[in-house]
């Protein structure tokens, strides 16, 4: 769900102008701007899509042991 949420993100016209900015932009200064910004925000997906799978296969071991 939250990778999902991302690629929404990501490929929303103001976020695909975002990605362009950081690394595609001719000014040195927009790149610089805006390249923090999205490696930030990338890490963070990365980070909660981590959780999210490490929550879901806790769920799924605890389900089949049987407990509820």
């Amino acid at each position: 769900m939250s990778l999902l949420l991302g690629v929404i993100v990501a490929l929303h016209p103001v976020g695909l102008d975002f990605l362009h900015s950081a690394f595609f932009a001719g000014e040195q200064l927009a790149r610089n701007i805006a390249q923090p910004i999205v490696l930030t925000a990338l890490a963070t997906i990365v980070l909660v899509v981590l959780l999210e799978w490490l929550v879901r296969s806790f769920l799924v071991k605890r389900r089949a042991r049987g407990a509820s």
